[in-house]
């Protein structure tokens, strides 16, 4: 953070901010749009898109903007920006083309409508920071295969557990200890909450009923475990990840068989109830007697496993130093490392019927769960990245996966189109 926080600053002095679009404005877009007010040295948040310009218009107000200019084209956008003047406009498409962006951020949290953005942001070279980690659990391998070849970075975002996990995951190897076990601290975990049981809590937390409920269900749980799983190269010991229930992240070191995680090369997993209560956290490796000696003296145990962790993570606060990581040095906070290692599949949250309707993440009929990758496919698995709109042709009893032989998938969608050339691409089939 020092070098990122002093080379703004130095933009900043040269006039050459770095030039920010978002995509989507609800509550977490206009907590973004107020952190970017803050102000951040270095950064400007030149243009707002969203599906409504009234709701972009109340993020630039929100954060304390003055006027704004509502443009509807690449041209009339590029003229404002050019102008210091703050654009909204309902056309994203218009943020990823106009050459007076620098990078995307993506976070109307919709699957379909933001494989379009990102598939459009890293066309027109663009870096695409996603706030999105359902679109990046369900294709992130391939949107990282596209930036790659167009030369630009695609990463989630520090702030949410999976960044905050990698950035504790790179320390750990950074200090020579071998990351063995990483991910998130949970409070809770039910996976038949749906948005009538999360309702009061989501008025008063000022949220979205679905999204609270897929806080509360495990779907995001799984998303934000597999974007993790695909930038470590870390699998998961069990469908739905062990979930150990402790006191403190630091009980979790009795919590696992070290020769096991050695042989398997190292897990995402959970921890439930365990104090901090929020962050994410890293169980480093360490056989070294001098070492542990000296970590004994740290008051970080006997080892050989040691757990590190970070007990806050702040969503949109955290995410200038991803803007900016990707924008001034080409380092994303975290992205997919190759092929997909872990994948997120679809379960059934009541009994379901021929001709129910799936309806998405956080919704009443369905939640997810990550498995390894291969085991979804081999299993012909749906995953809950491609759920939303599927039509059920079978009787489906509670808690069980659905496969893509129990769904008629909607027509001409992005998002399957992309799971079969994420597929392709990297030598596997999809079994329907």
């Amino acid at each position: 953070m020092i070098i990122v926080d002093a080379v703004l600053e130095q933009r900043e002095r040269e006039g050459r901010p770095i030039r920010v679009g978002l995509v989507g404005s609800g509550y977490m877009g206009r907590g973004i749009a107020l952190e970017l007010f803050t102000p951040i040295a270095g950064m400007r948040l030149v243009a707002i898109a969203n599906r409504t310009l009234a709701g972009a218009e109340r993020a630039y107000r929100e954060a304390g903007a003055g006027a704004v200019t509502t443009v509807n084209s690449v041209e009339t956008l590029e003229s404002a920006i050019e102008a210091g003047q703050y654009a909204i406009t309902d056309d994203a498409a218009l943020l990823c083309r106009a050459d007076g962006i620098d990078v995307v951020i993506e976070c109307t949290g919709a699957i379909e409508f933001g494989a379009k953005v990102a598939l459009d942001a890293i066309a027109n070279r663009k870096h695409l920071v996603l706030m999105d980690c359902e679109l990046d659990a369900t294709v992130g391998p391939l949107l990282k295969r596209h930036a790659d070849r167009n030369g630009v970075v695609v990463t989630n975002t520090d702030g949410d557990e999976p960044g905050v996990a990698m950035n504790l995951f790179r320390f750990v190897k950074m200090i020579g200890y071998r990351p063995l076990a990483t991910g998130n601290l949970k409070g809770l975990m039910d996976p038949h909450r749906t948005p009538e049981t999360q309702r009061a809590f989501a008025e008063k937390a000022k949220q979205n009923a679905n999204m609270i409920t897929s806080y509360a269900d495990g779907t995001k749980l799984s998303m934000e475990s597999t974007v993790l799983a695909n930038a470590t190269g870390f699998r998961v010991a069990r469908r739905g990840m062990h979930g150990h229930r402790c006191a403190h992240v630091k009980d979790s070191l009795s919590l696992y068989n070290v020769d096991e995680l050695l042989e398997g090369g190292g897990i995402v997993d959970y921890l439930l109830g365990a104090e901090p209560h929020t962050g994410a956290f890293v169980l480093g490796y360490s056989d070294h007697p001098i070492k542990q000696q000296y970590m004994s003296t740290f008051k970080m145990g006997n080892g050989p496993l040691f757990a590190f962790y970070t007990p806050y993570h702040l969503p949109h606060l955290q995410i200038v130093g991803t803007v900016a990581r990707a924008a001034l040095f080409h380092d994303a906070t975290i992205t997919p490392r190759g092929e997909p290692v872990c994948d997120v599949l679809t379960t059934a949250k009541r009994d379901l019927k021929p001709g129910d309707v799936l309806d998405g993440l956080g919704g009443f009929t369905c939640y997810g769960q990550i498995d390894n990758a291969e085991t979804v496919r081999q299993e012909n698995l749906l995953p809950m990245g491609v759920a939303e709109g599927c039509r059920v042709v079978r009787d489906i009893r509670q808690d069980r996966p659905l496969t893509y032989d129990d769904v008629e998938l909607p027509e001409g969608r992005v998002i399957d189109r992309l799971r079969a050339e994420q597929a392709e691409y990297f030598s596997v089939s999809e079994v329907h």
